[in-house]
């Protein structure tokens, strides 16, 4: 019996993706001012049209409009026709402030409580260098370097919005092979398709699987319904935190169904979940397992986790006391404590908004700074 998995990952240009930049922009720019801002802004964008909406309290003075068609721009849409246009597309700003009842159970000290109830998951494999699976890692990669031909004129006849999907064949886990990569690219009306395929086979797909040591010999899907000219906001409405899977780890752990982009650190769906993935990764790179999935829960206005979980699917080197003795002992989840530790008051999240939440080496939350710490444990 054979066994695939799939993951897949999306461009910056995508619509879902361009409404998690804006909100994360905007986030930013608030915290460049006000470090203890409170952000929870969402964002919508549909046939040249843009709102912004939710709950912010600080005492930034942000130009929410300004931030938009700065990140629309950056995108590289710039004709209604193929997207949006960031210089005459209609805006609409919608912010109120935090609600009361959230704001008395979160306050600034040493017993900061969490910004909302919630689960949050964290993982970690063995099988890259970034510690994520290759399934998600391809995808990103692949989509990544798409953009970036495009944005540097390289990439012929392309548009921003863009996908991607990898099958992986795990039937031997010890040898996993690429089975197909899928992805559809937005392209101009008139294009050469020939033309236009072999470029992404030849210069984004061969290039992405020879960087990570894997096979050649995979399946090639392109565009399968054979044109793909409306697309960003004209062809599908975008929306802040529709692709919390592909932000995360493709499929391949279990999500607590919060997403990321337009919250600040107080709000645990974001910030507990990157020290998930902090402690699991660093778990893994210690040896103490191959793979580590951690849960976490909190409740609104409460300091501490009411529960942590971890699986390590039988891949643990060390019992499971161990384990869990490893975790609480080198690990703080308190709230203020994770906001510290990982600098989560400081402007970083636009960076997050594309290509992955996870894998980065520039964010806090990718530090490897717990290994020797952990590995008396073995």
């Amino acid at each position: 019996m054979k066994n695939y998995f799939t993951s897949e990952s999306v461009s910056e240009g995508h619509p879902d993706k361009l409404c998690d930049q804006i909100s994360d922009a905007i986030l930013d720019a608030y915290l460049e001012q006000d470090p203890f801002a409170r952000v929870a802004c969402e964002t919508v964008a549909s046939k040249n049209f843009v709102l912004v909406t939710g709950e912010i309290t600080s005492t930034a003075k942000v130009d929410c409009e300004q931030q938009v068609r700065r990140v629309l721009n950056k995108v590289g849409y710039n004709d209604p026709n193929t997207g949006i246009d960031p210089n005459n597309c209609e805006v609409m700003i919608k912010l109120s402030e935090q609600s009361a009842d959230i704001a008395r159970g979160v306050k600034d000290d040493s017993d900061l409580g969490a910004g909302d109830q919630g689960v949050m998951f964290g993982y970690a494999i063995d099988e890259t260098d970034s510690y994520m699976p290759y399934s998600i890692q391809l995808a990103h990669d692949l989509v990544h370097l798409a953009s970036r031909l495009r944005k540097a004129g390289a990439f012929k006849y392309a548009q921003p919005d863009m996908k991607s999907q990898v099958t992986m064949n795990y039937t031997n886990p010890k040898n996993p092979h690429i089975s197909t990569i899928l992805m559809s690219i937005q392209h101009d009306k008139d294009y050469n398709q020939k033309e236009f395929e072999e470029f992404i086979k030849n210069n984004i797909m061969l290039p992405i699987a020879k960087n990570h040591n894997l096979n050649t010999d995979f399946n090639v899907l392109i565009n399968p319904t054979g044109n793909f000219v409306i697309g960003g906001p004209l062809g599908d409405v975008g929306l802040t935190g529709r692709k919390i899977i592909v932000d995360s780890y493709g499929g391949h752990s279990r999500h607590g169904g919060g997403a990321f982009s337009g919250k600040d650190a107080t709000k645990v769906d974001r910030s507990a979940a990157y020290m998930a993935r902090y402690a699991a990764k660093n778990m893994v790179a210690a040896g103490l397992a191959s793979k580590v999935e951690i849960q976490l829960s909190y409740a609104i206005g409460k300091a501490d986790p009411i529960s942590i979980f971890v699986e390590c699917f039988g891949t643990n080197k060390v019992s499971m006391d161990i384990i869990y003795k490893a975790l609480n002992e080198t690990f703080s989840f308190r709230v203020k404590d994770i906001i510290d530790l990982l600098e989560l008051r400081k402007p970083v999240y636009f960076r997050t908004s594309k290509y992955g939440h996870f894998g980065k080496k520039e964010f806090n939350w990718e530090k490897l700074d717990k290994v020797r710490e952990l590995k008396k444990y073995l």
